[in-house]
């Protein structure tokens, strides 16, 4: 038997985490106390990523309300609140860092995972525990996911409090965009998908640092690929004018709503797109319209209150391609993992 268990029972695993206990450890005993031994440099690492991250926006937020209570505070803002709002780009900052979570912890975290213990040869000793190799898989990534759970839903919670009292409002932050990655249960899902994927990829590649660098492609690719996507997750809401095109005969657009496309409404109940008559003159350009038979606008958008209805569709999605690969890492490291 290898020093990862005794011979004669699980004592050697209740001293070391008795000893873990006893230096402030985590109380934890047999494969999961060897996972947590092994990986607690990266698990502190996020735990204390996350922990100075949450207080920051906790501060972060205090300070806002100070300025909104001015205002009305979070039961109405009254008008002008914008006008000193200093506010954007602490949120702004903490939207661009929590979007690069997923492919720093993809990484750093997920690539190494499985890749490490390849090209070490440490694999190979699990070969001869009796736990087997599902239970040793199944324990790093539990604990691994668990830990990512934890750490990038509390820095969600986090955001999506600090923002909310401004939320319908795209002057603070754009809902559509950064914000979007950065609230609810998106942060989490996009970082899980990103880590297991990483540990897929180590899996196959078996060396850690090719492993870190396609893992890398990997996640930038997931997060290319779900900015293009997430907002046809939303129902667009179609608003009509019949009013002509000249001042004042604009559709009226709900506050904070993202806009899709707007288009010239013919007579006929056609779209026109605004390119189509952009003539040198006004003259000619009205000439234009007339031959077109515009009679007004018609403005396609998403309405903020779906946000919470497309973040948890799109969640569920990145979740169920997570659950895949990781029943993929288990089915294959049972049988081809050394």
């Amino acid at each position: 038997m290898s020093t990862m268990t005794s011979t004669g029972g699980t004592a050697p695993a209740g001293a070391a985490a008795a000893e873990a206990g006893r230096r402030g450890g985590p109380r934890l005993s047999g494969m999961n106390w060897l996972v947590w031994r092994q990986h607690r440099a990266a698990y502190w690492t996020l735990v204390a990523a996350a922990a100075v991250t949450v207080a920051v926006m906790i501060y972060q937020r205090r300070q806002m309300m100070t300025y909104l209570d001015d205002y009305g505070s979070i039961n109405g803002l009254k008008a002008g609140w914008e006008e000193k709002f200093d506010f954007q780009q602490p949120l702004s900052m903490a939207s661009r860092l929590i979007g690069l979570a997923p492919v720093l912890i993809g990484v750093f975290v997920g690539a190494p995972l499985l890749a490490a213990d390849l090209e070490n040869g440490t694999a190979k000793l699990v070969t001869t525990q009796s736990a087997g190799r599902a239970r040793w898989l199944g324990t790093k990534l539990g604990t691994t996911t668990l830990m990512v759970v934890v750490c990038t839903g509390a820095v969600s919670a986090a955001f999506t409090w600090w923002w909310s009292p401004v939320k319908s409002s795209s002057y603070a932050l754009d809902w559509s965009g950064g914000a979007f990655d950065s609230s609810g249960p998106v942060p989490v899902a996009l970082t899980l998908l990103s880590v297991v994927g990483g540990v897929a990829i180590g899996m196959l590649l078996r060396r850690t640092l090719l492993s870190m660098v396609v893992t890398l492609g990997f996640a930038v690719a997931v997060q290319m690929a779900w900015s293009y996507f997430r907002m046809s997750l939303g129902n667009i809401v179609t608003v009509k004018t019949a009013k002509g095109v000249g001042d004042g005969t604009f559709p009226a657009v709900p506050d904070g709503a993202h806009v899709v496309d707007q288009s010239y409404l013919t007579a006929s109940g056609d779209f026109v797109g605004t390119g189509s008559c952009t003539e040198a003159t006004a003259k000619a350009t009205a000439a234009c319209l007339d031959k077109t038979h515009v009679v007004g606008w018609a403005v396609e958008y998403i309405p903020i209150s779906q946000m919470s209805t497309m973040q948890w569709l799109g969640a569920s999605i990145l979740l169920a391609l997570t659950a895949g690969i990781a029943a993929f890492v288990i089915l294959w490291g049972r049988k081809r993992l050394v």
